[in-house]
């Protein structure tokens, strides 16, 4: 029954007055239903703190902003495995003494200011920083919500999502053996490599060495052997293993521009899924030329930060596949944009998901997958037992697919305590120097 139906009879001064008293108990029910989900009053930040720890021997750092509401907090991934120690000093010197007090509803408005107020940006450790944070921030909202983040941005798309798995060896029988176990556990995509990033195995005669020049460790590797052995992995794959498998290859930059597009050419009849990285990042403006001789697939952005990077590669619609790192953007907050934009220019996601990525930076990227309509497909990673003792309600993998647990916010938790039986080894992590006979550096 229509509140004027109860109020038949009464004089219009009457009338007036008790609709105004069932506007103001409206209200105020409104306002106890608010409480009762968001506490009494904005929900502030008290901390911003680091967590650092390495089960797996990547440095991984979890950043665990914690509230004005007791036992609220939120997780987000800042690991920048080759550099955790200015992203440490960033979250703890910079960012805490920034957010405490905010409202930790206003994510936008928080990200916006943290990420100008350095003044200069969309470097890798401060934008690691943020991702920390902003992470954190989308974990508490979904909590706040008491829905899993995917739903916060409209809901599933695909029942779950799909991954390539990574196959490997030395010599064609072991990457063949590789594929095959993969293919036995599920996977229908995967990436094939032999031996490292451009086969270094595969060269000789480092001439560097012989000179004196550099250390002794640093690593050699031509690329005339790696450009030669590529075709012929992907042909004795596509003979061995069939036409259904879908095969995906990382050149990881070291190849020139105009290497990179002779050796994308030769591999268009085995119809690769995509080849990541076939150039560096400060080799952008050859995109257009390597567009225009082939048709493979091409997936590009692991090492982007900033959006003059990404934003003409997808709107000059020069890559089929974005992959860029989520920590490395600032967030999950630019990530979602990133897709979006890329929907307009039917570029799909690969987001980077290496063994340097914590369980929640996993997760965030699988929140993401799950609610966009261009996702591509996903790298893959298998937790150690050391790693799920840490971190509880990792994303699983299980037939080729990734799952998330439908616990609210991203649904990663962590063990501060037993994080704590892990500290960082003690060598250095930045990449060991890769060379070319005469021992010029090779990229990354």
């Amino acid at each position: 029954m229509k509140r004027r139906d109860c109020l038949k009879g009464l004089s219009a001064g009457a009338m007036a007055g008790a609709l105004a008293w069932f506007d103001q108990r409206s209200a105020q029910a409104a306002e106890t239903s608010a409480k009762a989900t968001r506490g009494s009053g904005p929900l502030k930040i008290t901390r911003v703190k680091v967590i650092a720890t390495a089960p797996q021997r990547s440095r991984l750092l979890v950043v665990k902003v914690e509230t004005s509401e007791p036992g609220l907090y939120g997780l987000g991934c800042a690991t920048f495995n080759q550099r955790p120690q200015p992203v440490i000093a960033a979250i703890d010197q910079y960012l805490d003494p920034f957010c405490r007090g905010r409202d930790a509803d206003d994510i936008e408005d928080i990200w916006q200011n943290a990420y100008t107020s350095s003044y200069w940006r969309n470097g890798p450790v401060l934008n690691c920083a943020l991702s920390g944070l902003d992470m954190a921030l989308w974990d508490i909202k979904g909590k706040r919500a008491n829905m899993p983040v995917y739903q916060l941005l409209g809901g599933k798309c695909r029942f779950a999502v799909a991954a390539y798995g990574h196959a490997g060896g030395r010599v064609l029988t072991e990457v063949e053996a590789s594929v095959k176990g993969l293919m036995a556990s599920g996977f229908r995509h995967i990436r094939i490599q032999m031996g490292g990033y451009g086969s270094p195995q595969l060269s000789s005669e480092a001439d560097f060495k012989a000179a004196g020049f550099g250390l002794p460790k640093d690593t050699h590797m031509d690329s005339l052997p790696y450009l030669k052995a590529v075709p012929k992995m992907f042909e004795h794959i596509r003979n061995t293993c069939g036409e259904t498998v879908e095969l995906l290859h990382d050149v990881h930059e070291r190849i020139t521009p105009i290497e990179a597009v002779s050796l994308l050419k030769e591999l268009e009849r085995y119809r690769p899924f995509f080849i990541e990285d076939p150039l560096a990042p400060e080799d952008n403006g050859y995109f257009p030329m390597l567009r225009q001789h082939t048709a493979v697939p091409i997936a590009m952005g692991e090492l982007f930060n900033s959006p003059h990077e990404w934003v003409p590669l997808i709107t000059g619609r020069l890559i089929d596949f974005i992959r860029v790192h989520l920590s490395q953007t600032g967030g999950f907050s630019p990530a979602r944009k990133i897709a979006t934009l890329a929907e307009w220019f039917n570029v799909r996601s690969a987001w980077h998901g290496p063994g340097d990525l914590s369980p929640v930076g996993h997760a965030a990227n699988a929140h993401l997958d799950l609610a966009i309509r261009n996702f591509g497909i996903q790298e893959s990673i298998l937790f150690n037992d050391a790693t799920l003792e840490v971190f509880s309600g990792c994303p699983q993998l299980r037939n080729g697919y990734i799952h998330v647990n439908e616990a609210p916010g991203f649904g990663v938790d962590i063990d501060e305590e037993k994080a704590k039986k892990y500290p960082f080894p003690d060598d250095p992590a930045y990449w060991q120097p890769v060379r070319r006979r005469d021992g010029t550096a090779v990229r990354p």
